[in-house]
């Protein structure tokens, strides 16, 4: 039906979940919290978005800042910056071979460790590999979208092997150049534009 002289035509803006997918800075974000992060999204609804960043690894260990999570990775594994937001509190993201056991899927076998979770023998048992983050990344209501609507983000499927890369320095680069084309070439661009 065609629109009437005056009307305004309106549609559904919101966004499907991006839940389980991964974010990849794109080269309009400036912010050096997010500049050429990936963060695996663990959660998108109305009410926000929650995710993780993969690819900056901290400067301490498990063993020196949270010796209780020994139990689920390597005591000298460092400590990951999942983001800016309350960088003071901890998440353990992990390959779960019992998924039942997870406090929040972001997939099939993928998902955080439940809070407070120390020493704990079934959940230990039930998890393959696991990852510390301090901190995490968060969108209110509606402004992941508004991000999106300004092309800060690209969006990919997310792969085991992105969540518990062995080397997250050149995560950023990797994902780009796997989803080819135009996105292969900003794979190329130097962390510092100065350089280019």
């Amino acid at each position: 039906m065609p629109a009437q002289r005056g009307s305004v035509l309106r549609h559904d803006t919101r966004m499907e979940s991006l839940r389980g997918k991964l974010l990849i800075a794109s080269p309009a974000i400036a912010d050096p919290n997010f500049r050429q992060t990936v963060v695996l999204l663990a959660e998108h609804t109305d009410e926000g978005a929650m995710g993780v960043i993969l690819n900056r690894e901290g400067a301490v260990t498990i063993g020196e800042a949270v010796p209780d999570l020994a139990y689920l990775a390597d005591e000298d594994d460092v400590v990951h910056v999942g983001g800016p937001v309350s960088a003071d509190s901890v998440t353990v993201l992990a390959d779960f071979s019992a998924p039942d056991q997870a406090a929040l899927l972001v997939d099939e076998s993928i998902g955080f460790v439940p809070a407070g979770a120390q020493d704990d023998e079934q959940i230990a048992a039930a998890v393959r590999r696991a990852r510390v983050f301090a901190g995490h990344a968060g969108w209110g209501p509606g402004q992941l979208e508004s991000e999106m609507d300004e092309e800060s983000w690209i969006v990919e499927d997310a792969r085991e092997e992105d969540v518990f890369t062995a080397d997250p320095d050149s995560l950023w680069s990797s994902v780009l150049r796997r989803k080819g084309g135009e996105y292969a070439v900003i794979a190329t661009m130097p962390a510092d534009p100065s350089l280019n």
